[in-house]
């Protein structure tokens, strides 16, 4: 739900002129982190092999 917001927001302030650099950079950095995170917990539910 995070990584949906993040995107959200950044799609917004790219709209919205002027553009804080700094701002976008550390959004989209923290929204790889959180992707990051959820392949993550993904890779740790899902069972290497076939039961």
């Amino acid at each position: 739900m995070e990584h949906a917001d993040l995107d959200a927001l950044i799609d917004r302030a790219i709209e919205e002129p002027p553009v804080d650099e700094l701002m976008m950079r550390r959004l989209k950095k923290r929204k790889l982190a959180l992707r990051d995170q959820i392949a993550r917990l993904e890779l740790a539910l899902e069972p290497k092999e076939p039961a």
